[in-house]
């Protein structure tokens, strides 16, 4: 199944997407990796993230004038984030997107949150790009710019395919 989501999530049954399905996302997304995935649940969100999508991700961003604009954005190995992202999802997010796959502490919280992992193809970074209509803002910067949380606001952003389900099945088993 193809399915368009609109974020933040809020009145979509994710229970009704099955690993293998893929989906495109309009609306926003954040990225965190694993220092603004540590920082989340030491300080909490700087935003609003429930319904969130967060993205493993590490944008190659250039800066002029105090204007940021996107070259590339791809995903990174998911499982850096098994540490904390349990936790992270019980904090609201609905859908995590990354590369690799993710441990059974993970696939557990998807259960309990409903959430799903989705995996963006490494490589695409161009492509995906391509997909983010704007920066709407930045927190964190000062852990540098691949691991601050970066606000995007995106449309049709995919294709994306769910590795990790809200029922508990994962492509990766």
């Amino acid at each position: 199944m193809e399915k368009k989501l609109n974020v933040p999530i809020k009145d979509e049954n994710l229970k009704e997407l099955n690993a293998g399905d893929v989906v495109y996302l309009t609306g926003n997304i954040l990225t965190a990796r694993d220092q603004a995935h540590k920082r989340l649940i030491e300080q909490g969100a700087p935003l609003d993230i429930e319904g969130a999508v967060l993205f493993h991700a590490g944008p190659i961003i250039t800066e002029e004038d105090g204007n940021y604009k996107m070259v590339a954005i791809g995903p990174t190995t998911s499982m850096r984030m098994n540490p904390y992202q349990s936790d992270v999802l019980d904090m609201g997010p609905k859908i995590v997107i990354g590369k690799g796959g993710m441990d059974d502490t993970v696939r557990e919280a998807l259960i309990r949150n409903e959430a799903l992992y989705v995996v963006a193809t490494g490589g695409c970074a161009a492509l995906y790009v391509d997909a983010v209509e704007e920066i709407e803002s930045v927190d964190w910067l000062d852990l540098g710019m691949p691991e601050a949380m970066w606000n995007l606001k995106v449309k049709d952003f995919g294709p994306l395919i769910v590795a990790m389900d809200a029922q508990g099945n994962s492509l990766y088993d």
